[in-house]
Parts: C-alpha cells; sequence; structure tokens
C-alpha cells in the first residue's frame, strides 16, 4: 500500500523528456557584452545559452498593441498640454483679470488628469 502511493506521487512528478536543440543561432558582441551575459547566467546558475533562451521564449513584442497604446497616450498628454497652454495664454493676456482661484483650479484638473494618465501607464 505504501509503495502504491509513493509510486503515485512519483509520478505526478514526472520531468519531461528531453528535446535535442540542433539548431545554432551567433549573436555578435563586444567583450564586455560577452562578459556582463556570462555573469548575470552564472549569477542565475545558467549557461549563457540558457539564460538569452529563457530570456528570448518569454520576451513579447506586443508590438501592434504596443503601438496603439502609446499613441493614445501620447494623444491624451498633447491634449492636456494644449489646456495648459491655453491657460497660461489667457493668464499672460489678461492677468487683471485672471482671477488666481480659476487658474489654480484649472491646474489642479490637469495635474489630476496627468497623475491618472501615469498610474495607466505604468
Amino acid at each position: 500500500m505504501v509503495y502504491s502511493s509513493i509510486y503515485l506521487f512519483k509520478n505526478l512528478f514526472v520531468m519531461p523528456t528531453k528535446v535535442n536543440k540542433t539548431n545554432h543561432i551567433g549573436i555578435r558582441a563586444t567583450n564586455a557584452e560577452k562578459l556582463d551575459w556570462e555573469l548575470k547566467a552564472h549569477s542565475c546558475g545558467l549557461k549563457t545559452s540558457q539564460l538569452a533562451r529563457d530570456l528570448l521564449n518569454k520576451y513579447s513584442t506586443g508590438y501592434a498593441s504596443d503601438k496603439k497604446s502609446r499613441q493614445e497616450f501620447n494623444l491624451q498628454v498633447a491634449r492636456i498640454g494644449n489646456n495648459l497652454n491655453q491657460i497660461a495664454r489667457w493668464a499672460n493676456t489678461y492677468k487683471g483679470a485672471a482671477e488666481v482661484t480659476q487658474v489654480v483650479a484649472s491646474l489642479a484638473r490637469i495635474e489630476s488628469a496627468m497623475l491618472e494618465l501615469r498610474s495607466g501607464a505604468g
């Protein structure tokens, strides 16, 4: 009975079969880059090729969605910048009529919008 439960437990954690890696990819690097990569790999307990393979396998470009997100973010920042420029122009034009409370309230809204964008982009 004990033997069978150990056997079942052992089979839950079966290691995957080794896959031979037959293709080679070469990367040109300076001596400093090569040394840096080797040190990083060694600090993780890996060979340089293992570190590179792990990093490349986990890397996702997400290019199309990232590009659209960046464009939307830039558009929002540009709109906020335009609002700020309009407030500054108005305050400079109507120095006597510019009420400090209106300007401060507008600047507070701009600051709030910038903080919201920053938290959404991070």
